[in-house]
């Protein structure tokens, strides 16, 4: 059966605006005027009136984790209603006791950012977590996912003292008075992750269902995800377990294209000897690249500068590996024909991440690798050109720009803030540029992402515009979120357009973006939401 979708305003990838399009077995068939989609529908197909309302592609969320995104939403909320460290122990305390946790449970949120507490602005402490409880283990992660806290009974449990070796990659904070303050950052975290309840292929499950729920809400058909790390008792063939069994349950609404976090060069072989690499599964489940994590957040101060932070003197931030570890991952997935992805926030780990892939393309020549730079957001014109020259794709998160606008030139200073996400510039270079949220580290709201891109200012409007000659224009916003998406999981013959072939996967908005006030786009409202031509969303 041919569905026929008449009356609208269609964006299909190229202007101008069209009117009607046609759905058969889960893909577009055609996409034009209205006299010829009759036509091309035939007279026994479904009519669907869109009542001229806005139709794109969906969107294609190009770099989040959806299942920490999942865990998210069951733990509390620190996002909101958290611009003080006192409303963060409050909502902690609250949560426990509506929540009636059993002596001894974890009790856990995220979400909380210092930058925004009007009382200390600075990180909580174990003592302060004291405060929400002595007699369960308590831990909050920031908003970043770089930096946790817990408090004494989780110290305790967890068994870190003063006299613990600080991990390799990360580290735990001592306080004033010579003990741990509670404080983990980026592979410190783990010391904490490891003691946390497993959750089972089920709870996984459950998880991933709840999170794409939220993601159609906003718009989102597809997303890349990293997920192999959001449990540290969790292997990644479990993860891989949950996503088969949801898809095989007819359960998935969201296509999913896996970055594949494995932290060492054994772990990638064990995943090529298991059968797996880049383009393994099908049009709801696939493997993608390796993705690695460069450094930590801008927020934190632990993205890796190539010069001392300007509010943090004898200090650049904290690499995750070093050179010869970047080479040696990189390497190898090059050489077994898998895409790579790194987690690349300062220019100092920028510096590595081009070497590395400058020596394993030079050892290893492949013409399209599609290997990419995730956030790239403090960069120098060189390394932009770098970029250019080598073909990478960039996952850029304009709306970070919401939040780094208040704080970008002040970590790093005016000269490197003036050259720093510059996706406009790489964009115009021909470099791929897709968009992305991140989330759980924002909410995935594709068109706050959008609009961010377009405004180059807060979504409030009360700061900014920053590097303004950096904004998207509206089409290469949209493009960012669904065609340049497509291209970073080798699928731009697939998806991101409304056009013949295509899978029917498409977002029914209440306004034209392209006719909206640039600073309103957000408040475009997701009418519905379909993948495969099947309705996963109405509002």
């Amino acid at each position: 059966m041919r569905t026929l979708y008449e009356n609208g305003r269609v964006y299909t990838g190229q202007l101008p605006l069209t009117e009607a399009f046609v759905v058969e077995d889960g893909r577009f068939v055609f996409a034009g005027g209205a006299e010829q989609a009759r036509l091309a529908a035939g007279p026994e197909a479904q009519v669907v009136d869109l009542e001229g309302a806005f139709v794109c592609a969906g969107f294609n969320d190009s770099h989040m984790h959806l299942l920490n995104y999942g865990y998210a939403l069951q733990v509390a909320d620190l996002s909101s209603h958290t611009g003080s460290l006192a409303e963060v122990l409050d909502t902690m305390r609250a949560f426990l006791k509506e929540k009636n946790f059993a002596p001894g449970q974890w009790v856990r949120g995220r979400g909380w950012n210092h930058d925004y507490f009007t009382d200390e602005q600075r990180f909580p402490t174990r003592q302060d977590l004291d405060q929400v409880s002595r007699e369960h283990p308590v831990c909050i992660v920031r908003t970043c996912g770089h930096t946790c806290v817990v408090n004494t009974r989780a110290l305790e449990m967890i068994g870190v003292t003063a006299a613990t070796p600080q991990p390799e990659g990360g580290c735990f904070e001592i306080g004033p008075d010579g003990q741990p303050n509670g404080v983990f950052r980026e592979n410190g975290m783990e010391l904490v992750y490891s003691k946390l309840p497993k959750p089972s292929v089920e709870d996984l499950k459950t998880m991933l269902l709840d999170a794409q729920k939220h993601l159609n809400a906003y718009g989102v058909t597809s997303c890349q995800t990293d997920d192999f790390d959001a449990f540290a008792t969790v292997d990644w063939r479990e993860v891989m377990e949950a996503y088969v069994q949801l898809e095989a349950e007819g359960k998935m609404t969201v296509r999913m294209y896996q970055q594949a976090q494995l932290t060492s060069v054994k772990a990638l072989e064990e995943f090529f000897a298991e059968g797996y690499n880049t383009g393994w599964g099908d049009e709801w489940v696939k493997v993608g690249p390796l993705k690695i994590l460069g450094d930590g957040s801008l927020g934190a101060r632990s993205a890796y500068l190539s010069r001392d932070y300007a509010d943090k003197p004898g200090y650049r931030g904290i690499a995750i590996y070093t050179q010869q570890q970047f080479d040696d991952l990189v390497g190898c997935a090059n050489e077994h024909g898998m895409q790579v992805a790194v987690h690349t926030i300062g220019d100092g780990i920028l510096d590595r991440v081009l070497e590395s892939y400058e020596k394993a393309l030079a050892e290893h020549p492949r013409a399209d690798h599609r290997h990419g730079v995730v956030h790239c957001q403090i960069t120098r014109p060189d390394q932009l050109k770098k970029i250019e020259e080598m073909g990478l794709h960039v996952y850029a998160q304009p709306i970070f720009l919401d939040y780094d606008i208040h704080m970008v030139t002040d970590r790093v200073g005016e000269e490197l803030a003036s050259t720093s996400y510059a996706f406009r510039t790489l964009m115009d270079a021909g470099v791929w540029v897709s968009s992305g949220t991140d989330c759980p580290v924002e909410l995935p709201r594709a068109l706050a992402c959008i609009q961010c891109a377009v405004t180059r200012s807060t979504l409030k409007g009360d700061a900014g515009p920053y590097r303004p000659e950096e904004a998207f224009t509206v089409q290469q916003a949209i493009d960012s979120y669904t065609i340049h998406s497509a291209h970073a999981s080798f699928e731009e013959n697939e998806k991101g357009r409304i056009a013949p072939g295509y899978l029917a996967d498409f977002v029914v908005l209440g306004q034209d973006p392209f006719a909206a006030d640039p600073a309103a786009i957000q408040n475009i409202p997701v009418k519905a939401v379909y993948v495969g031509g099947k309705c996963v969303h109405r509002a």
